[in-house]
C-alpha cells in the first residue's frame, strides 16, 4: 500500500514525502509530511460515492475554508484539480488540522465544559449554514439526500433500521409503528424545517477542539438535509449522559445567535438521527466492537421511539 501512497503523492508534487497510516475506517487516511507542512491523504472507499459527489464535497469544503471556517482545506493537484485517481482508487489531499476530538462514544473529553463547547459548536455550525446558503453551487453539484425519503423511505440511505436482526417481535413492531407515524405526520412534526446542505456527521469524533476553537472534519456523509438534523447529530450519542442537558443548552444558544432553533423539530430530528444507526450498523456487526456498538445504537433508537409513540397517546 505504501507504494500506492507514494504514487498518489506525485499528483501533488509531494514525491518522497513521509507518510504513515492515520485511520482506516470508511476511508483510508494517511498523514503526510513534507518537512514543513502536514496533510491528510484520503483513499476514498470504493463504490461509496460517485465521482461527481466527491468533487462536490471537496468544492464545498474549499469554499468554507476560504471563508475561514475551520475545516480541512482541500489541496489542488499540480494540474489544478481536487480529485485524483490511482489504480482505480479516488484520492484527495487535505491540509492537516490539529486538535483533539470533542469526545468519544458519547463521552465528552476530560476537561471540557459541555455548555461552553456546545455554544462554540452551535455558533460555528450556524456560520457554516449561513455561508452555504449564500454560496452559488458549482455546475454538476451532487450530494446524497437525507431528507424524508432518505431517512424513512423504503430504502433509507443507511439501511432498513426496522430489519435489525437483534430486534425482538415487540421491538420490531415499535420500529414499524414509529416509522409509519413519522412518515404520515412528517410535516407536522417538522413544520417549516430549515433545509440545505448539512455536514450530517458531526459526532464528537469529527469535532476537533484546539483551545477555544473548534474544527469540523470528515465531510464524507455531507448531504442535502435538515439543519436541525446537524444539531441532532452532535447530541444523539450523548443522550443519557450527564453532559447532555448542558451540551444541548449551549448548542442551541450558540446556533440561535444567527439562526432559528425549534425545540420540537430538534426532538423529532433526534429520533430520526437515532433511527439511522441501527441501519448503518447492519453491515458492520461482525467488525471488531460491532456488536457492542449495535447494542448502544439500538438502546438509544428504541428509547426515543418509545418516547415518540407515547407522546401520541397524551
Amino acid at each position: 500500500m505504501t507504494a500506492l501512497v507514494a504514487r498518489a503523492l506525485t499528483l501533488w508534487g509531494l514525491d518522497g514525502a513521509r507518510h504513515e497510516l492515520a485511520a482506516q475506517r470508511e476511508n483510508e487516511v494517511w498523514k503526510v509530511s513534507d518537512g514543513t507542512r502536514h496533510y491528510a491523504l484520503r483513499f476514498h472507499r470504493p463504490g461509496y460515492r460517485r465521482e461527481a459527489e466527491l468533487h462536490s464535497e471537496l468544492a464545498w469544503m474549499e469554499m468554507l475554508g476560504k471563508a475561514e471556517l475551520l475545516v480541512p482545506q482541500p489541496v489542488r493537484q499540480v494540474d489544478g484539480t481536487l480529485l485524483g485517481q490511482v489504480e482505480g482508487r479516488h484520492v484527495s489531499l487535505l491540509e492537516w488540522l490539529d486538535g483533539r476530538p470533542l469526545g468519544e462514544m458519547g463521552r465528552l473529553a476530560p476537561g471540557l465544559d459541555a455548555e461552553a463547547m456546545g455554544h462554540t459548536i452551535g455558533a460555528q455550525m450556524a456560520r457554516m449554514h449561513d455561508l452555504t446558503d449564500r454560496w452559488t453551487l458549482p455546475s454538476g453539484f451532487q450530494r446524497p439526500d437525507w431528507r424524508r425519503s432518505g431517512l424513512l423511505g423504503p430504502d433509507p440511505l443507511w439501511g432498513r433500521f426496522w430489519e435489525h436482526p437483534d430486534l425482538d417481535p415487540e421491538q420490531w413492531q415499535l420500529m414499524i409503528s414509529t416509522r409509519q407515524r413519522a412518515l404520515a405526520g412528517f410535516e407536522g412534526f417538522a413544520p417549516d424545517a430549515d433545509q440545505g446542505l448539512i455536514h450530517a456527521d458531526l459526532v464528537a469524533e469529527n469535532v476537533l477542539v484546539d483551545h477555544d476553537r473548534v474544527a469540523f472534519i470528515d465531510f464524507d456523509d455531507s448531504a442535502w438535509g435538515y439543519r436541525d438534523f446537524d444539531l441532532a447529530t452532535v447530541l444523539v450519542k450523548f443522550i443519557g449522559q450527564p453532559e447532555y442537558g448542558r451540551l444541548r443548552a449551549g448548542l442551541c444558544a450558540g446556533y440561535a445567535v444567527r439562526r432559528k432553533v425549534d425545540p420540537g423539530t430538534l426532538d423529532f430530528m433526534l429520533l430520526l438521527r437515532a433511527l439511522t444507526y441501527p441501519g448503518w450498523i447492519l453491515s458492520r456487526l461482525d467488525e471488531p466492537g460491532g456488536r457492542q456498538r449495535s447494542t448502544r445504537m439500538l438502546d438509544t433508537a428504541l428509547r426515543l421511539a418509545e418516547d415518540f409513540m407515547e407522546e401520541r397517546l397524551r
